[in-house]
C-alpha cells in the first residue's frame, strides 16, 4: 500500500477566534433545541413501543405453517418454518446464479483516500497556531470517493464512477409452508454467506480481456496482486433458505404489519426457531437499548450547543493560554452539569 502525506501550518488571530465563537453561539442554540427535541420525541417513542409490545405480547397466538386457518384472518400470529423459494437469483452482468432468497453482489474498486490529523496549539495573545498533516493511501471501497475535494488533488485522482456498483436481488416468492413471506418481512431477513462461484465458472466473454478469477472474487482492470487505482473487484453473497421466525398480521396466506390500540405496529422476524415469549422478549430489549442509546446521543448533542454557546468565554480568556485552559475547562465542566440536569427533566 502506497503512503504519502501533507503537512500544513494555519493560524488564526484572537480577533478571529472571537468571532468564530459568537457565531458558534447561534449553532450551540441549534443544538440544544435538537437535543431537546430528540430526547423528548424519544421518550413518547419508547413508552409507546413499550405499550405496542407489550399489547402484542397479550393478543398473538401460535399457528402452524402447514396450513392457512382463514379463523386467524386479522389476528397477530407467531409461526417458524423453512422460508424457502423456487426462484433462481441471477446477475445479469456477471451471470452468476444461485437459488437463494437474496444475492447480493459486493464491489468495490482501489482508490486515493485522503485523511487527516490536526494539532492546534495556543499563543500569546489568544491566537492559534494549528499544523494539520494530510496523509493519502490506497484503499478498497465499496463508495466512490471523490479525490476532487482533496488538500493534493494532484497525484491522488480517482475515477469519476464505479464501473460496476453493488447491487442486491430478492425472490418475489418466499414461502414458509403455506403462506407466503411479504416483502417487508423479507426485508428482514439477513444471514449473508459468501457464494462460491465454483471452479467451472468463466467470465463472460466481454469481460476476458480484463478480468481474473481468483477465488470467489473477480478482479477486473488489474493485478489481484498489484492492483492500480480503478481496479474492480467484485464478490457475491448469498441468503439462502433458511429456518425464521416471524410475529405479524395474517392477512389471507400472507402477513402484514399489525396495527395495535396502543397506537405502533407489529412485524418481528429472527433467524431460527424462537418461541413468541422469546421473540417479544428480544423486541423490549433491543426497545431498551435503542431508547438509552438516543438519550446518550440527544445528552451529547446538549452538551456540544451548551459548550458552543460558552465557547466566548474560554476564548476571552485564552489572552494568557494559561487562563483560557482553566476556563475552558470550567465552561466545560458547567455544560456538563447543566446537560445532565436539562436531559433528565426532559
Amino acid at each position: 500500500m502506497s503512503n504519502d502525506s501533507y503537512t500544513e501550518v494555519t493560524s488564526q488571530s484572537w480577533f478571529g477566534r472571537i468571532g468564530n465563537a459568537f457565531k458558534g453561539i447561534v449553532v450551540g442554540l441549534i443544538l440544544v433545541a435538537v437535543a431537546f427535541f430528540l430526547l423528548f420525541w424519544n421518550e413518547g417513542r419508547a413508552v409507546k413501543r413499550y405499550k405496542t409490545l407489550k399489547e402484542g405480547g397479550g393478543a398473538v397466538i401460535s399457528v402452524t405453517a402447514d396450513q392457512v386457518d382463514p379463523g386467524n384472518q386479522g389476528k397477530l400470529v407467531h409461526l417458524t418454518g423453512r422460508a424457502d423459494t423456487d426462484e433462481t437469483l441471477t446477475d445479469q452482468v456477471f451471470g452468476v446464479s444461485s437459488k437463494a432468497i437474496k444475492l447480493k453482489r459486493i464491489a468495490e474498486m482501489y482508490q486515493w483516500q485522503e485523511e487527516s490529523k490536526s494539532e492546534e496549539k495556543k499563543k500569546l495573545g489568544g491566537g492559534t497556531e494549528t499544523t494539520t498533516t494530510y496523509s493519502y493511501s490506497k484503499v478498497w471501497s465499496k463508495d466512490l470517493i471523490n479525490s476532487s475535494g482533496f488538500k493534493i488533488p494532484e497525484g491522488h485522482q480517482n475515477p469519476g464512477r464505479m464501473p460496476y456498483p453493488s447491487q442486491e436481488q430478492v425472490a418475489g416468492g418466499v414461502t414458509v409452508g403455506a403462506f407466503t413471506i411479504s416483502g417487508s418481512l423479507i426485508s428482514r431477513m439477513q444471514g449473508y454467506t459468501p457464494l462460491s462461484l465454483g471452479p467451472d465458472y468463466t467470465l463472460p466473454p466481454s469481460m476476458v480481456m480484463e478480468g481474473t478469477v481468483s477465488g470467489n472474487t473477480i478482479y477486473l482492470g488489474g493485478d489481484p496482486d498489484a492492483p492500480r487505482i480503478g481496479t474492480t473487484r467484485v464478490s457475491f453473497q448469498e441468503v439462502k433458505p433458511m429456518d425464521i421466525s416471524l410475529v405479524a398480521r395474517q392477512v389471507n396466506s400472507t402477513f402484514e404489519p399489525y396495527q395495535t390500540k396502543a397506537g405502533g405496529t407489529i412485524e418481528l422476524l429472527e433467524t431460527g426457531t424462537h418461541s413468541a415469549e422469546a421473540m417479544f422478549q428480544q423486541a423490549q430489549k433491543s426497545n431498551t437499548i435503542l431508547t438509552w442509546a438516543l438519550r446518550v446521543g440527544g445528552l451529547f448533542l446538549m452538551f456540544l450547543g451548551l459548550q458552543m454557546i460558552l465557547g466566548p468565554l474560554s476564548v476571552l480568556a485564552d489572552v494568557v493560554p494559561l487562563f483560557g485552559s482553566i476556563v475552558g475547562a470550567g465552561t466545560g465542566l458547567i455544560a456538563g452539569l447543566v446537560a445532565a440536569v436539562l436531559s433528565f427533566c426532559t
